[in-house]
Parts: C-alpha cells; sequence; structure tokens
C-alpha cells in the first residue's frame, strides 16, 4: 500500500515548526490511541501512521532526508528508525509526552486523571421539566495540605540520587539498550524524605465531594451529562478526568413515554362518544380542556401540539397523544336496556335498513322457487 506524505498526515505545512508538529502530533496519537478505541483496527493503525510521521519530522536529520528523497530516504532503517536507540528512545517520548506511560528523559511525565460514572435516578416530572441536585461523590483528589507534592509543609521533594532526576536507568539485553523506570525513585526523578502527614506522601487523598448538576429538561434513560474536570487527580501535575452523570428516568403513572411525545389514554361512555364531549385532559402543566367530536370510536388517538416533552437544547417540544377508549356498560338497569333495544329498532326503520330488507326478502323468493 502506497505511504501517505508525512506532512499530510499530521495535517501540517512543509515548513511548519517544531512545536506545530509536536501539537498536530499529540492530538492525533490522543484521538486514535489503542486504549481509547478497543478493537477499532482503522483507528490503531492511523495511531501508528501518526507516531511513524512524528518521528521522522521531529528529527531535523530525518526530515532533511525525508525532504529530499520521500519515503526512499527511510528505508535504511525500520519504519524509519535507524537504530534500537530510535527505536526505544521514541517510543519513551512518544508514550511518555502523550500518556505518561514513558519513564526517561527527565522523569515523570504528567498523566491525566481517570473519568468517573455516576448512575443518577431522576423521576419522570423532573426528567420532563428539568432540576438541579447535588450530588455527593467519592474522588482521589490533590492533598489540599501538601498541594500534590508529597512532601511536608516547609519541605519540598529532593533529586533522586540513583538516577540523577532523569526517572529512569539504562539496560542492556543482548544487542538492545532500553531505559526502564529508576526503582529508587519509582520513575519519579524525585525521592520524598518527609511525606506529608495527609496523605503520607502520596500527594493524593480520597474525599467527598459536593457537586451541584443541572438537569435539563428532556432527558431520557440513558442521557449521559459530562462534567469537565470533576473525575480523578492527574498523575504529576496532569489533568483531572471528567465526570459522567448517567440518567435513568422513572416511570410515571399518568403518562407514558414516546421519545418526546407523550402518550395518555381515556375511558368515555358509549353516550359520550356517540354525541361527542368535552372532557378536561391533564398534562404536564395545567389540565386543558378537548373536544371529543361525535362518533369517535373506540381506539382513535387525538394529537395535542406542543405539549409533550421538550427536546434538549431546544425550545420545541413534543406532542401529547390522547387515545379514547369507549368503555361498554357491564350492567343494565331495565330501563336502560329497554331504551337499547328502542334505539336498535329506531336503528332498523332508517331508510337504507329497509332497502336491504325488500332486497333480502326478494333474493329469498327468487331462490324458494
Amino acid at each position: 500500500m502506497t505511504k501517505r506524505c508525512y506532512y499530510e498526515v499530521l495535517s501540517v505545512s512543509k515548513d511548519a515548526q517544531e512545536g506545530e508538529i509536536k501539537r498536530a502530533y499529540r492530538k492525533l496519537a490522543f484521538e486514535y490511541h489503542p486504549d481509547r478505541n478497543p478493537g477499532d483496527d482503522e483507528a490503531e493503525s492511523k495511531f501508528k501512521e501518526a507516531a511513524e510521521a512524528y518521528e521522522v519530522l521531529r528529527d531535523p536529520e530525518k526530515r532533511s532526508r525525508y525532504d529530499r528523497f520521500g519515503h526512499d530516504g527511510m528505508n535504511g532503517g525500520f519504519n524509519g528508525f535507524q537504530s534500537s536507540d530510535d527505536i526505544f528512545g521514541a517510543f519513551g517520548d512518544i508514550f511518555g509526552d502523550i500518556f505518561g506511560f514513558g519513564q526517561g528523559r527527565g522523569g515523570s511525565r504528567m498523566q491525566a486523571g481517570s473519568d468517573l460514572r455516576y448512575n443518577l435516578n431522576v423521576s419522570f416530572r423532573d426528567a420532563a421539566k428539568g432540576t438541579e441536585v447535588e450530588l455527593n461523590i467519592p474522588v482521589t483528589d490533590t492533598c489540599d495540605e501538601c498541594n500534590g507534592s508529597g512532601s511536608a509543609p516547609g519541605t519540598s521533594p529532593e533529586t533522586c540520587s540513583h538516577c540523577g532526576g532523569r526517572g529512569s536507568v539504562e539496560q542492556t539485553q543482548g544487542f538492545f539498550r532500553i531505559s526502564v523506570p529508576c526503582p529508587s525513585c519509582n520513575g519519579r526523578g524525585k525521592v520524598i524524605t518527609n511525606p506529608c502527614p495527609s496523605c503520607r506522601g502520596a500527594g493524593y487523598v480520597r474525599k467527598q465531594k459536593d457537586l451541584n448538576v443541572r438537569i435539563p429538561a428532556g432527558v431520557d434513560n440513558g442521557s449521559r451529562l459530562r462534567l469537565r474536570g470533576e473525575g480523578e487527580a492527574g498523575v504529576n501535575g496532569g489533568p483531572h478526568g471528567d465526570l459522567y452523570v448517567v440518567i435513568t428516568v422513572e416511570p410515571d403513572k399518568v403518562f407514558k413515554r414516546q421519545g418526546q411525545d407523550l402518550f395518555l389514554s381515556i375511558e368515555v361512555s358509549f353516550v359520550q362518544a356517540a354525541l361527542g364531549h368535552k372532557m378536561e385532559i391533564p398534562t404536564l402543566d395545567e389540565p386543558v380542556e378537548m373536544d371529543i367530536p361525535k362518533g369517535t370510536q373506540s381506539g382513535e388517538v387525538f394529537q395535542l401540539r406542543g405539549l409533550g416533552l421538550p427536546y434538549l437544547g431546544s425550545s420545541h417540544k413534543g406532542d401529547l397523544l390522547v387515545e379514547v377508549r369507549v368503555k361498554t356498560p357491564t350492567r343494565l338497569s331495565g330501563k336502560q336496556e329497554e331504551l337499547l333495544r328502542e334505539f336498535e329498532a329506531l336503528d332498523e326503520e332508517k331508510p337504507m335498513k329497509k332497502v336491504k330488507k325488500l332486497f333480502k326478502k326478494a333474493k329469498d323468493k327468487v331462490m324458494g322457487d
């Protein structure tokens, strides 16, 4: 497969400076990193492609050779790497700068904190109208007493004498020389001689965080609210993670939900359906009056526009759908039965009924002959 131009891969111009190239790579590496896209072969391929392009363009010598000869100038080594030092050194920088995996070249790296999830149940009416709730979230956060340094107030961490503050030491394995985290300082490059009494040198403590969260009107089951920076604390000065509030909406006794529409079923009597009727219909706000026209059949649905749920981030609302069910009486008095039979008899006397009877008699006579 033909390789794409490295400048095209990173979306930078051929005269881009080192800082611009690094920023472009950081963005792509963060977006396509395999840990963020498990099982996505395309994302993994793009991640590797970006890493290869960055390794060449960040090095002035390799970049010059690439500018002159293109990809052919990179064939002297493995994917643009000219020696074992290139391979391990480059990946130490790549993962260290972006994700905090590497430990060499100046001690441990910043790493973003973990995201948190909070499952929240809200009532049907609160989900429909919106509300504000107070959450109490257990999080790992920066120690207030030492401000995350791990050292007791008035003291500071000391440079590790074993690695000289680099956070890594080199080891030789066969033909390769690799950098590994320093065992004395665990890759930090610093050692704490006077630990903070609150966090015992960790720089982090477990605490409860109170948050006021606004639940927007119209949320549904599975809606996720993202609160930036309210997750776990980052490592070595890295940014906090995010908090995701996942909504579960409790069912309502009156309404059923169909997207942003509300559904309601009402009962009317046979007489009300036949003669027409005005009826008070409940809504999420004040009740409204609805006309049930003459001759309404059981199962008919009437649409009351704009009385449903609001669409998220919009002033528009769904509709209220009212299903009419005609209730058949089960216990009739003698007088009621008499009136119904009289009604049926009157119905039989309609002109079309008489015509049908005449046709039926004529047909029976012909068949008899």
